[in-house]
């Protein structure tokens, strides 16, 4: 394959995606950087991300004197459609990890 801006060729590299198992084809041009992504392994890779759940690393800010507490992102209210004053139940399996 050669790139459509200065006609190198252009290289074969799987590119891992955080959260997926498969790995996304890109063809990359070393004189330019112009790349692209395959189609048919985009498009796995998007679909096994879709399957798997949303997981965002959050800061942990202190709320009074003895409370600490952490903000939800947009993201994470939209997916479990959140409302201002609802309840959500809180379990700690472990001590990395608090499940809503």
């Amino acid at each position: 394959m050669m790139c459509p801006k200065c006609n190198s060729v252009l290289r074969k590299v799987e590119v891992m995606v955080n959260g997926a198992k498969s790995k996304a084809v890109s063809y990359q041009c070393q004189k330019c950087d112009y790349f692209e992504f395959e189609q048919d392994s985009s498009k796995k890779v998007l679909a096994e991300l879709r399957e798997s759940p949303l997981k965002i690393k959050q800061a942990i800010i202190k709320l009074s004197q003895d409370r600490l507490g952490i903000y939800f992102n947009r993201h994470i209210v939209r997916s479990l459609q959140l409302k201002k004053g609802e309840s959500v139940y809180v379990s700690v399996p472990d001590e990395k990890h608090i499940v809503l």
